[in-house]
């Protein structure tokens, strides 16, 4: 057939490709080997009987390859990397195995005897050149690490796994796009082209928000320290490539300091991209808005990619060979690969991606190399992923050619160089911490004791401007409708039981209220600390760790436009409500810190509050949950999972990737269709529609819940799933189950009768 592509054209096509990529990291020879033999497979009788129609199911084409590339490392040296490639092209459609002589494991794929025979003559194929299995270049962890070194050797092996995946996905697609004639648009301009554009375009941005100001805001105390901030940080975006921490209280503008400093660094130095980790979608929704509105991005010239869940691509076939390229734009191709100067995305797709080991995760990850990654919010990280995700960044930093951005108001100690445990050599950007903290000092910390929720509703009864922010939404919910009963005037509800869509409208009424004088009383979750741009005179908050207390105290006076003294953060204890254990043992650290101490926003409070909190979490900075061979969950530590005995690798690659999330309490989305537009998304989904599209139009409109409520409102029909998309689309049918106040009430799942329905 005219249209088939060889496997010899094919596998050198990759092969040039995947070593291209890896020579970013020193494996070009490796990786060009490792795409050469992917298919190798199809170079049986078997398989051309398949692609002809002869054979109703294709034999196994994935493990012939890696069972040769081994046969291959005739150096004692080569036998490592030559293993570690094996992983990688017996992975490459259906995803890095484990170890083991189990079923689906590599080493009992290696040992079948049922693979069909090769054609002879395979061998000629390859490149004499390609023959040469160690990477050209690479730095081991200095000293005795040996669990550091072989943690290394797994993510060399991610990060190949990512080159061959990639070529293989792009070398397909640049072939059946030629056969159709349809020309697939991946361009997206390349960051050392035009970095010095983005500088420009960033300096022309911050004159202009300037000269927008008045007077009396521009000489401002506060705004002058943002821009001493904004020009010590460019100032030493020279130095070389590395760990860096911009130690900057909320409100000092970190956000724009970091990307002046990520975009005057890579000029510097000729990096390929810049990525922005963020821990809430809000807030990359948010950090993405800013930076087109300084680079003036837009569909015609785009520069910035976002990628969070409600912006994601859609799921890849793993075994197709043929790729559909119908209404599929420059954005959500970029999603595939990451292959635009700018990316802003989440936490969650950041690390879960770097320790995945899906085909479609670990895609991009050959395109970290040579970028500035900067991380909002450090501290963030779930603590018992801490000393992987640390580990993680740096070997982005000591073997791939990254510089590291920690940007945050509460910096964690994370400088111990043990084992999965921290950086060896961090650089302050930041002018003067300590007088940084002292200078932005805004607020009055109060540690208030127990409060019942009449005695707080009382207290916030007395200002009429004020923020409210506990631990969870029940309790949220509880407080509000006593605010509520009381007749607070100017009450709002904020809570993740609203759909993303209604808190947008109730935080833009906020800053309405607050900005016109108005009563305005907000009782929230703490989804209102994850950067949220609002200014209360008096904030009340739930005792947790000192990092959200801080983040808390963020929304109180956050421009300065009263006395310190007259602003306060009362920090109290729920008399009604009993926190998780999780709070429980945060708020136990933040109490041991901050005891005795007048003023525990203090750097010197910080600091001791993480260590706590790290010394009493132990071996539970590395933590995951996986099944045993009864299937039961267990504890296991990250770096646990991988081994190296005898120059051969024994990698739990799928076991961590199914184990490794940020999220570990799975939620169940629900979509509340109560407005035309999720109404619209719903009936073009039952016309056919694309499902990415219509499904990244509801992302908006979803409710995330307890699976367990979930499925009571199934049960009790107060929701259905969507015909003929099985469970991917629960949707509400009880109007009353919901409002943009109060949100979605599911503990009423099994309590009401039916009555009747939207639709």
């Amino acid at each position: 057939m005219t249209d088939w592509e060889t496997c010899p054209v094919h596998s050198h096509a990759v092969g040039d490709m995947a070593g291209a990529f890896a020579g970013k990291f020193g494996a070009s020879r490796l990786a060009r080997l490792t795409g050469q033999m992917h298919d190798l497979g199809k170079y049986t009788r078997e398989f051309q009987q398949y692609i002809r129609g002869a054979r109703a199911k294709g034999p196994d084409h994935s493990t012939a390859g890696a069972r040769e590339i081994i046969s291959l490392a005739t150096a004692p040296q080569d036998r490592l990397f030559a293993s570690i490639a094996a992983y990688a092209i017996a992975g490459h459609h259906a995803g890095l195995p484990d170890h083991g002589l189990e079923d689906g494991c590599l080493e009992g794929r290696l040992a079948r005897n049922d693979l069909p025979a090769l054609f002879p003559g395979w061998r000629d194929a390859l490149t004499a050149e390609a023959r040469q299995l160690a990477p050209e270049g690479f730095s081991p962890y200095p000293g005795p690490a040996k669990k550091r070194a072989v943690f290394q050797a797994a993510f060399l092996g991610r990060m190949l796994f990512s080159c061959l995946v990639d070529a293989d996905r792009l070398c397909t697609e640049a072939y059946y796009a030629g056969l159709k004639a349809e020309p697939v648009d991946r361009s997206w301009p390349r960051l050392p082209e035009i970095a010095g554009d983005l500088v420009a375009a960033f300096d022309a941005y911050m004159e202009e928000k300037a000269a927008s100001m008045p007077e009396a805001a521009r000489a401002a105390p506060l705004n002058q320290l943002r821009n001493a901030i904004l020009a010590q940080v460019r100032s030493r975006a020279t130095m070389p490539k590395g760990v860096f921490t911009l130690d900057v209280p909320t409100g000092g503008g970190k956000t724009l300091s970091s990307l002046a400093f990520a975009l005057e660094h890579a000029r510097h130095h000729g990096m390929d991209r810049i990525v922005f980790g963020i821990p809430f979608t809000s807030i990359v929704e948010q950090t993405a808005g800013i930076m087109r509105a300084v680079f003036g991005d837009d569909d015609s010239r785009p520069v910035v990619l976002e990628h969070h869940s409600g912006f994601d691509a859609p799921p890849a076939s793993e075994e197709g060979e043929q790729v559909d390229l119908g209404g599929v734009n420059k954005r959500r191709l970029a999603m595939e690969n990451w292959a635009a100067p700018l990316v802003v995305t989440t936490n969650v797709q950041l690390f879960e991606s770097l320790f995945s080991a899906r085909p479609a995760r670990c895609r991009k990850l050959h395109n970290l190399c040579n970028a500035v990654i900067v991380l909002d919010e450090a501290q963030s990280i779930p603590l018992n992923l801490l000393r992987p995700c640390v580990a993680a960044l740096d070997e982005l930093v000591r073997n791939y050619g990254c510089t590291v951005v920690l940007c945050t108001a509460t910096q964690p100690a994370l400088l111990a160089p043990d084992f999965l445990g921290g950086f060896k050599q961090v650089t302050e950007l930041a002018p003067n911490p300590d007088a940084l903290h002292a200078e932005l000092k805004r607020v009055t910390p109060r540690l208030r004791g127990a409060l019942t929720d009449a005695e707080l509703v009382q207290e916030l009864a007395g200002s009429p401007q004020g923020l409210v922010i506990v631990n969870n939404r029940a309790h949220a919910r509880a407080l509000y409708l006593a605010a509520k009963e009381a007749g607070l005037e100017g009450l709002v509800h904020l809570t993740t039981r609203q759909t993303a869509a209604h808190r947008r409208r109730i935080l833009a009424d906020v800053r309405r209220l607050l900005k016109a004088g108005e009563p305005c009383r907000v009782i929230a979750t703490s989804l209102i600390e994850a950067g949220v741009d609002v200014s209360f005179p008096r904030v009340w908050r739930a005792e947790t760790g000192l990092d959200s207390i801080i983040q808390a105290a963020g929304r109180c006076n956050r421009e300065g436009e009263r006395l310190a003294s007259e602003s306060f953060v009362d920090v109290f204890t729920p008399a009604e409500v009993k926190s998780p254990p999780a709070i429980q043992q945060l708020a136990a650290a933040f109490g041991r810190a901050a005891s005795e101490q007048a003023d525990f926003f203090a750097r010197d409070v910080i600091t001791l509050y993480f260590r706590e909190v790290y010394w009493g979490k132990g071996d539970g900075l590395d933590q995951v949950k996986v099944k045993n061979r009864d299937g039961r969950n267990q504890n296991a530590a990250v770096a646990d999972l991988f081994g190296i005995s005898n120059a051969r690798p024994a990698f739990g690659y799928r076991t961590c990737g199914e184990a490794f999330r940020f999220i570990e309490d799975g939620m169940a989305p629900v979509i509340i269709v109560q407005e035309d537009e999720p109404r619209e998304a719903i009936a073009a989904l039952r016309a056919g529609a694309p499902v990415g599209g219509q499904a990244r139009k509801l992302q908006s409109w979803i409710v995330q819940i307890p699976p367990r409520y979930r499925k009571l409102l199934i049960e009790n029909g107060h929701a259905r799933f969507l015909e003929g998309f099985g469970e991917q689309f629960a949707v509400l049918t009880r109007d009353d189950l919901y409002s943009p106040e109060e949100g979605l009430v599911w503990e009423l799942a099994d309590s009401m009768g039916l009555e009747q329905y939207i639709f």
